[in-house]
């Protein structure tokens, strides 16, 4: 095969999300101390390259659709300082990339902490070096903390986005066209700006958003090709089932555009029912770690009265779980079930996360992924 013809062929392979599974699979901030739990355990994931390397093997062996990593500049205090060590995501996601050959490998990219020519540049060598499986998730940035370490104040909520609109622009400008392009934007001042070799895939990598606010809904809806959703509290199905359904709903009729609509999950399995019950309750209620989840919450906004104290003590509870995740608790017979009761709402993926992340995940692997294959879902 000639080098040409190798490049055209890579051009034409689809992203790992674009898969036919009834369930896509992926995993969630395995590149930062914590992983997505906020507890004092032992087992809790470090912040390592052999713990992360072993995480995107695992998920390579089973086909996972996505290997997402947060965007973490800090940690969050108490007694963990939960997501205090990680790894940066770009660079990360070329090493991950290099030692997989099947899952999908995101960025998460704040917008004010890099410039669009840069970030461009660095997709598309991700991108080479996966052989297409590349995907960038953008963020406009929440962590006031984390922006200011930038030089930079956090902007007003919905002029956050507009900035990412005019980000985003460049980049696929910069992905797609061949000649140079100037630019006096708003935000943004590029001169005779270009870029190669363009990204593998066509017509550029899969961008994500985990939008959802209005602001931030519209802009998944209208620039993005994956929307994230939180649960925001939701455990059963059918109320899933309404905001993915109004999500491309918006997109649809708002925009002509279909959206892949993903959402995020914890993990806690056992060997019976009461058995996970009871590493949810060590992990969370025993060894949770509460400083840093209230200084969580507090750099959310939720203690500006906003809010009533059952609605905040439960958002706590479930981001020490699972960073807010939809608990799916049981045995191994009980999350295969209650996977494929998410596979019905709509969704078109789900990003998993463990307690135990590497130790858990195994488990999973060995004994609950071989249920969703015969089940039809994987």
């Amino acid at each position: 095969m000639t080098t040409l013809s190798r490049a055209d062929s890579l051009r034409a392979v689809s992203h790992p999300v674009y898969s036919d599974r009834k369930l896509r699979l992926g995993t969630f901030s395995t590149n930062v101390s914590g992983g997505c739990t906020m507890t004092t355990i032992d087992g809790v994931l470090t912040a390592d390259w052999d713990s992360t390397r072993t995480l995107g093997l695992l998920a390579d062996e089973m086909d996972f659709e996505a290997i997402v990593p947060v965007g973490r500049w800090r940690g969050f205090g108490g007694q963990t300082d939960f997501n205090g060590s990680g790894f940066e995501s770009f660079t990360w996601a070329a090493g991950i990339g290099a030692v997989t050959s099947r899952s999908g490998v995101f960025a998460t990219s704040h917008v004010p902490t890099i410039h669009p020519v840069m970030a461009a540049k660095q997709a598309a060598t991700i991108d080479h070096i996966t052989s297409g499986r590349f995907a960038l998730n953008v963020v406009t940035g929440w962590n006031t903390p984390e922006i200011e370490m930038f030089g930079a104040p956090l902007l007003d909520h919905d002029l956050r986005y507009e900035v990412a609109v005019e980000w985003l622009d460049i980049i696929k400008r910069l992905w797609t066209e061949d000649e140079p392009f100037s630019l006096e934007g708003r935000f943004f001042t590029v001169k005779d700006a270009s870029l190669s070799p363009h990204p593998v895939q066509r017509p550029h990598p899969v961008v994500m958003n985990a939008g959802g606010s209005p602001a931030g809904m519209h802009f998944g809806a209208k620039h993005c090709d994956v929307t994230f959703i939180t649960p925001g509290g939701i455990t059963e199905p059918a109320a899933m089932a309404e905001k993915v359904a109004h999500f491309k709903r918006l997109a649809r009729e708002e925009y002509g555009r279909e959206l892949l609509v993903w959402t995020i999950a914890y993990i806690v399995q056992g060997e019976t029912e009461k058995a996970a019950n009871d590493y949810y309750d060590l992990y969370v209620n025993q060894k949770g770690d509460w400083e840093a989840v209230s200084n969580l919450v507090a750099t959310l906004g939720m203690n500006s009265g906003s809010h009533p104290p059952e609605t905040i003590e439960a958002t706590k509870r479930h981001f020490v779980a699972g960073w807010g995740g939809y608990p799916l608790i049981g045995t191994k017979e009980m999350v295969v079930d209650q996977l494929a009761a998410l596979a019905g709402t709509g969704l078109d993926g789900v990003l998993l996360s463990w307690p135990r992340y590497i130790q858990d995940m195994q488990t999973f692997q060995k004994e609950t992924h071989p249920l969703l294959v015969e089940a039809g879902l994987r």
